[in-house]
């Protein structure tokens, strides 16, 4: 469970409800009418802008923003497993990796050993795994693209909401009683829209392509991993190797531990 998002949009409703509550009644940033608009009207653009494909992996991104344990991608964690692939690899031959395949959980891993095992051109493997990798990255792409679009779309539509109080105020303009109370209310829906982008919208796109970063990483990792045991590298090697590729700040220093 990532602790901080939950922390974080906890937080954001409280200060939220007590900045409205200071002075103020709760029940007057209630508007059904402007949630509508808002938020309906975001959905709906969202809905003509993104295949359903993409609405249908929403649990799936959710999960990844809240649930990361449920995708474990510790690039200290990968490493680890692909020296204990090279160092079978290295006792026992290439082809009985080919045995081992339902150990590991991760498909990528399963599918660079199956290449390796079926062939012995490095490049031809490296090529066919950076071809998978480039498509995850696209599904990946689309998956923040979706937030940063609703980030976008629900300020407009909150001001299209503002926009259309707006109108109805001027219509009852002859009317004093009524000009407070409209002018509240139509200003209520661009507070919703606001609300939308940078508490909802934002903040989830931009940890999602975090998550995204994590597994390109590993992705990464598992390539080069997988074209050294083929060339023949002792996990030692492959070790030092892989290192570069993983922030210090990930690393784990064993003196550290003793």
């Amino acid at each position: 469970m990532d602790i901080m998002s939950f922390i974080g949009l906890i937080a954001a409703a409280g200060l939220l409800v007590y900045g409205i509550s200071d002075g103020g009644s709760v029940s007057d940033f209630i508007a059904s009418g402007s949630v509508a608009v808002t938020a309906g009207g975001t959905f709906a653009a969202l809905m003509i802008a993104f295949p359903p494909r993409v609405f249908a992996s929403l649990p799936k991104l959710l999960a990844k923003i809240f649930l990361p344990g449920l995708y474990d991608f510790n690039p200290q964690k990968y490493v680890g497993i692909i020296a204990e692939i090279a160092d079978d690899a290295k006792k026992y031959g290439i082809l009985y990796l080919d045995g081992k395949l339902h150990d590991y959980k991760d498909e990528f891993i399963r599918k660079g050993i199956q290449l390796a095992v079926d062939s012995e051109q490095p490049e031809a493997v490296r090529d066919a795994l950076e071809t998978e990798l480039g498509y995850m990255i696209e599904r990946h792409k689309s998956g923040i693209r979706f937030f940063e679009k609703g980030a976008a779309y629900a300020p407009g539509f909150g001001l299209l909401g503002t926009l259309s109080g707006l109108i109805k105020l001027l219509a009852d303009a002859d009317d004093p009683s009524k000009i407070a109370g409209g002018m509240a209310a139509a200003l209520i829906t661009m507070f919703y829209g606001l609300i939308l982008a940078n508490v909802i919208f934002l903040p989830m796109g931009n940890k999602l392509k975090k998550r995204s970063d994590e597994e390109v990483l590993c992705k990464q990792l598992v390539i080069e991993g997988v074209v050294a045991i083929i060339e023949g590298g002792t996990p030692s090697q492959i070790k030092e190797k892989l290192m570069p590729y993983i922030p210090p700040s990930m690393r784990i220093n064993k003196k550290s531990r003793k």
